[in-house]
């Protein structure tokens, strides 16, 4: 499922930045790929810790250290990215934002799929 979601994202992604390139937003096309990038190792992380987390009847304390420190490196990641005018705010919310709808959508198909 998150193979699809890293696809589907990509198929968006991609072609978002190819076009803020061609505007005249420099640190757009950066600031897309690089959200969509930390959305996607998002997804893929808290798929781990969720997956740790449901062979238990309680969280670890491994498991809630890694949920913690995930938060703190994608805080640092998208601060170090604006401070140093790498990418601009704006590019790295639009590819989080992707990220996160195309995880609503295979959601919601996977969920239909299971109903039906």
């Amino acid at each position: 499922m998150i193979r699809s979601i890293a696809r589907n994202s990509a198929f968006i992604l991609i072609p978002a930045a190819a076009i803020s390139a061609f505007l005249s937003w420099p640190d757009m096309p950066i600031g897309i790929l690089s959200g969509g990038l930390l959305g996607i190792l998002n997804i893929k992380a808290l798929a781990w810790s969720v997956e740790g987390t449901l062979g238990t009847s309680q969280a670890g304390p491994k498991t809630l250290f890694f949920s913690q420190f995930r938060f703190v490196i994608i805080a640092i990641t998208v601060f170090l990215l604006a401070y140093l005018r790498l990418a601009s705010l704006a590019g790295i919310l639009a590819g989080f934002t992707v990220v996160f709808i195309q995880v609503l959508i295979t959601g919601f198909r996977h969920s239909r799929k299971k109903d039906g």
